[in-house]
């Protein structure tokens, strides 16, 4: 198969897969989103929408956020982890959002990182999920499995990255970046993988991972 080839063969058996995309953090606003995507950081989607509805009963949104005090925030998130940094961050970014942008969330991506504890990945979910703007963000999933398809070297996120964006059409970036993340946790994780359910990589994987994969399997 060529390069080509392998891309078109990627994005068909995942749009069979996943006509309808599921938004996997909740949220009502761009606001909420923010806020739940850098409660994600090392932590699982679960878990966050597990506390987000107990941080955003008391503020959902950046006036109500800022009545609140970094240790009343540490204490609602604690259970996702890294909560001092993520609830100074919390705080720190609402009152920015209030001071110089009319508490709303910035649509752009110099703005979005400008926040405090706000990434380039964060502001990427940010305008490609609550704004539409093309993005790719780049997460563990789509890292490992972009390696594993071989059309990325898997050096770091930010070639994996730029990788995906030159092979992949920009129309598709917005929901081909989710149903990469939909496909990873659920046929390619990075344990308990079964690569015979596993068909993308089964079709087209890096030969070395899938030699790999079977003389690990071996007795």
């Amino acid at each position: 198969m060529t390069k080509q080839e392998k891309v078109d063969f990627v994005i068909k058996t995942l749009n069979k897969l996943y006509p309808e995309i599921p938004i996997p953090l909740d949220h009502k606003d761009p606001y909420t989103l923010l806020i739940a995507v850098l409660m994600s950081a090392q932590s699982t989607d679960v878990r966050v929408n597990q506390i987000t509805p107990l941080l955003f009963d008391k503020a959902d949104n950046p006036y109500d956020m800022v009545k609140l005090t970094v240790d009343d925030i540490r204490d609602i998130i604690k259970p996702v982890g890294l909560s001092p940094m993520k609830s100074k961050g919390i705080h720190g970014l609402s009152q920015i959002l209030i001071d110089k942008h009319e508490g709303k969330v910035p649509q752009s991506f110099e703005a979005l990182e400008e926040l405090p504890a706000v990434g380039h990945k964060t502001a990427s979910v940010v305008m490609s999920q609550a704004f539409g703007i093309p993005a790719f963000p780049v997460d563990t999933h789509i890292h490992r499995l972009m390696y594993r398809w071989n059309l990325s070297n898997g050096k770091n996120v930010q070639q994996t990255e730029k990788d995906a964006k030159r092979l992949f059409p920009k129309e598709l970036w917005n929901d081909l970046h989710l149903q990469i993340i939909w496909y990873g946790r659920e046929y390619s994780p990075a344990r308990g993988w079964n690569l015979d359910k596993d068909i993308i990589t089964k079709t087209i994987g890096r030969k070395s991972v899938i030699q790999q994969y079977y003389s690990a399997k071996k007795p």
